[in-house]
């Protein structure tokens, strides 16, 4: 990149007579008649066609060396971001700092979607910081928000400060976060947000991604591209189609590893999940936009769409955590609910003792005691099937 801006010069040094005498070394003897001049064209060969081949190649290898890793630091932090630990039914309150276009609010319900928008304007010039507190309080208690998110951009400590503020006088139990909003303007403006929010403008939009990254980072991240993330090094010296497959990659291996929730899980992120496509991503979330929340796996059937070729494909990644059957929040495919009821029958529970938190804690001990073989033959199922099931109760 110095280079590209002229601002850096870079040439190979090479011992130039460890050079000649290698290349010496495959010519006639020196009493050949025509030694002299055999050198001289070593020389000329050397100088002129050697060096910059061996340059060329070097500075390739370098460069394919650095982009590797950069590809791989781009990766390694892109999988941290995703698998970021999310905030789940909770309704939080997304703040966008600013001081002369104010600070932009949304509130959003547990499953994502918009309730209401304002702005406040507490931070010089305006200064309407006693008018802000107000709005903040009204908009939390009518609402029942839980947390505050607020974006990390400019004015974000005053804003903290105004929020802390008020938890102190009027609202204990409110809590609030800073979250990174690298990226949020992307969204704001991109196809996806004008899609999801067609009637809001991109400072809206912001505002609800900020928020949305608080109650699922996986969820609402993949929505911009990678790059726009502020996690690697200077993306623009990387390749393009290097670095969009290698994190297309980080994206479905984190959907794989943990699954999504079914009621707050976007289209671009659905679209990873095996059986899943653009069109029954879309699909899955308007029926829930029209209907509420899943309450069950069993409702994906319902649907359009989404058979039972496609249902038996993607129900193990679609977890519904909070829902009836606790059974909806693991990696068991609900074509094995039987195995684990019946599992758990022999250790003395069943699915409604898993929503017991002093019955779950007995749980691990009681399925280690267990002969998983002599279960599964019992139970007349795969022993990888069992072990799997064993597993996600654990």
């Amino acid at each position: 990149r110095g280079e590209k801006e002229e601002a850096l010069k870079l040439r190979f040094e090479i011992n130039d007579e460890a050079a000649r005498a290698a290349v010496f070394a495959v010519l006639p003897p020196d009493t050949h008649t025509h030694i002299a001049r055999l050198q001289a064209w070593a020389t000329d060969a050397l100088d002129r066609l050697l060096r910059p081949s061996l340059e060329r190649e070097v500075r390739r290898e370098l460069t394919d060396e650095a982009e590797e890793h950069a590809v791989l630091v781009f990766a390694k932090n892109l999988r941290c971001l995703l698998l970021q630990s999310p905030v789940c039914g909770k309704r939080v309150l997304a703040i966008d700092p600013g001081f002369r276009t104010g600070c932009k609010l949304a509130v959003i319900d547990e499953i994502g979607n918009m309730l209401t928008h304002d702005v406040i304007y507490p931070h010089p010039p305006q200064a309407q910081r006693a008018e802000a507190k107000e709005k903040l309080l009204a908009l939390a208690r009518q609402h029942s928000t839980n947390v505050v998110a607020i974006g990390n951009g400019t004015a974000c400590r005053e804003t903290e400060e105004l929020v802390s503020e008020i938890i102190a006088e009027s609202m204990p139990e409110l809590a609030y976060t800073v979250v990174n909003e690298a990226g949020a303007s992307v969204y704001s403006t991109s196809t996806v947000g004008r899609e999801e929010f067609p009637e809001q403008d991109a400072t809206c939009r912001g505002t609800i991604s900020i928020g949305r990254r608080l109650q699922d980072p996986l969820s609402e991240l993949v929505k911009i591209e990678p790059q726009h993330i502020g996690v690697g090094l200077y993306q623009h010296d990387v390749h393009p189609r290097q670095l969009k497959d290698s994190l297309g990659a980080v994206v479905e291996s984190c959907v794989n590893f943990v699954g999504v929730d079914l009621n707050t899980a976007s289209v671009p992120l659905l679209r990873y999940v095996s059986g899943l496509n653009q069109l029954t991503a879309r699909r899955l979330a308007e029926w829930r936009q029209s209907h509420g929340a899943f309450a069950s796996r069993e409702q994906i059937k319902e649907v359009q769409g989404i058979g039972d070729g496609v249902f038996t494909q993607a129900a193990g990644f679609l977890k519904l955590p909070g829902g009836a059957n606790p059974l909806d929040a693991t990696w068991i495919h609900p074509e094995s609910y039987s195995v684990a009821v019946k599992l758990l029958e022999k250790l003395g529970m069943s699915t409604d003792l898993l929503k017991n938190r002093d019955e779950v804690a007995k749980l691990p001990e009681k399925l280690q005691a267990m002969p998983i073989e002599q279960l599964a033959q019992e139970l007349q199922v795969g022993s990888a099937t069992m072990h799997d099931i064993v597993e996600a109760l654990q």
